[in-house]
């Protein structure tokens, strides 16, 4: 895992760490040996942190300037930044209609603008070292829509942008941007939307997930964090140095159709 620039080991930055997809990255970064900065606004990550023997930065990032400290954090910490995995995400289910304004800023200013600020920030060193890897956890929602989720659909499309345009200029220097589009992860995320769900849909919260978040998938089960984290850790490596602007599909077969 070396290369002519950087010694080992990796470092990388790993946002929304408390539980889910970015602790399972948090995990398998510590079992490569990397070194990690988890970024979180949940106390209950500092705790996840300590027993992986990863860093931790408390950080709000839908302030632009809590962005950037955790960069400088990281920075501080291990001299660089290697790798940047932009997991952190909320979720709110409502009509267009209804949709507060609030929570769609929120959401937006958390899953658009923090990538957009967090990469920006990282990109001078990853440029330094000739290396690095920017992997944007998006979501089958990055692919195509559903009722009631007008901001996070809007956020996750627009992180497909971002990776594309990442991955055309970091070329060049090293750099590869690629994303992830899981469909339904066994995470507090998803299992805390299956009530806002079924009040939507006038549904019982067990068809919820057979006939929504199951309806469209080939493999009729939720999916593993750790098999998101896999993935991770594969466009994270040397071995993904060709793999880049891409989007890979983790939906059980949703988009096949």
């Amino acid at each position: 895992m070396t290369n002519a620039t950087t010694p080992n080991p990796r470092v990388a930055l790993v946002t929304g760490t408390a539980s889910g997809i970015g602790a399972a990255v948090v995990h398998q970064f510590r079992e490569l040996g990397y070194q990690v900065l988890a970024v979180d606004f949940n106390e209950q990550a500092k705790e996840k942190a300590d027993a992986e023997g990863a860093a931790f930065f408390k950080a709000d990032l839908t302030d632009g300037d809590a962005c950037k400290a955790a960069v400088a954090e990281a920075i501080r910490r291990f001299g660089r930044v290697d790798i940047l995995v932009n997991n952190a995400g909320i979720q709110h289910v409502s009509p267009i209609e209804d949709f507060p304004e609030a929570k769609w800023r929120q959401i937006i200013d958390l899953m658009l603008t923090a990538p957009f600020l967090l990469t920006q920030a990282v990109w001078p060193w990853m440029r330094q070292n000739g290396w690095g890897r920017i992997i944007n956890v998006a979501s089958v929602h990055a692919q195509v829509a559903s009722p009631g989720k007008s901001a996070y659909i809007s956020a996750k499309h627009g992180m497909i942008g971002l990776t594309k345009t990442a991955a055309l200029e970091g070329g060049s220097q090293g750099i590869t941007a690629n994303a992830i589009c899981p469909a339904y992860v066994k995470t507090p995320l998803v299992e805390n939307q299956i009530a806002d769900q079924a009040k939507l849909h006038g549904m019982e919260e067990q068809e919820v997930i057979e006939q929504i978040m199951l309806k469209n998938a080939a493999v009729k089960r939720l999916i593993e964090p750790s098999e998101v984290s896999g993935l991770v850790a594969y466009l994270a490596s040397d071995a993904a140095g060709a793999v880049t602007g891409s989007s890979w599909n983790i939906d059980l077969g949703w988009t096949a159709q």
